[in-house]
């Protein structure tokens, strides 16, 4: 009687190496159909290549071994696929980071080209609708996104003064830690909920535009700010953003358009 395939025919069959094999027995994955007690040579059944293949395939995709024995020993068809899903969206999220850093170094690793214009501007006071709160940095967009949601709710049908902004503390980037206020101009901003008036005040801006998505608009937060120590001036207040087009106006990111602008003042030229 056959004792079944030796793990050499079977490494050809699931064209994965002996030492591999060896090492997801060890690893309690894929356990010998039997093992010959005076040899110790290692005897694989047929049925068993469907499993190599499946953990074979995952570990392709980098889901670490616990992870992979928890999906084996899962009889739950739906449980397992949520197990196979969850794994796929960090690896979405880890190739998003890396697109995202790649497009970062090639704008860095290129800076004369495609140079953005920055200029001064003088914005008057307004009263706009508002939410504000001290928010931790890695809270910002989730923030962000409640806050905004609840500002389109209250303003809903009243007319429009200009596009939507935010204002971001300094202590958000130097502490992790900081205000951060968002707004929309309207005619007669409303209260409800946290949506409430407030008076932004008149200032001088340092203004530059982004263009496509935010992945890398730290590079054009440090052009902005590379023009404002080479034309010697010095920031004074919160970071302003004000989303020209954001995606609320269109989903494409390719569209997006968001305004930068440091608050400045000239420095006092040096004494001879």
């Amino acid at each position: 009687m056959s004792r079944g395939l030796t793990i050499g025919d079977f490494a050809q069959l699931t064209h994965l190496s002996v030492r591999t094999l060896r090492r997801y027995h060890e690893s309690g994955l894929l356990e010998p159909a039997s093992i010959d007690p005076v040899s110790g040579y290692r005897y694989y059944a047929g049925e068993q290549i469907p499993t190599a293949q499946v953990i074979h395939r995952l570990r392709e995709l980098d889901v670490p071994l616990a992870d992979v024995a928890k999906i084996l020993a899962t009889e739950d068809a739906e449980e397992r696929a949520g197990l196979i899903s969850g794994h796929l969206r960090r690896l979405e999220a880890e190739l998003d980071r890396a697109r995202a850093a790649a497009t970062s170094l090639r704008r860095l690793l290129r800076p004369d080209e495609g140079g953005l214009p920055v200029e001064l501007r003088s914005v008057a006071a307004r009263t706009v609708a508002a939410v504000d709160g001290v928010v931790a940095q890695g809270d910002v967009l989730v923030w962000y996104e409640e806050a905004m949601a609840e500002l389109d709710a209250a303003i809903a049908g009243v007319p429009s003064l200009g596009p939507a902004g935010g204002q971001y503390a300094n202590e958000l980037f130097t502490g992790g830690r900081g205000a951060v206020l968002v707004y929309r101009p309207v005619a007669d901003p409303p209260r409800r909920g946290r949506v409430r008036p407030v008076v932004l005040a008149p200032v001088e801006l340092a203004v530059i535009v982004h263009f496509g998505p935010h992945d890398d608009i730290d590079v054009t937060y440090g052009r902005l700010g590379a023009w404002v120590v080479e034309h010697a001036l010095a920031v004074d207040g919160p970071v302003h953003e004000t989303y020209l087009v954001g995606p609320r106006d269109n989903p494409d990111p390719a569209a997006w358009r968001t305004e930068i602008g440091w608050p400045v003042f000239r420095l006092s030229p040096a004494a001879d």
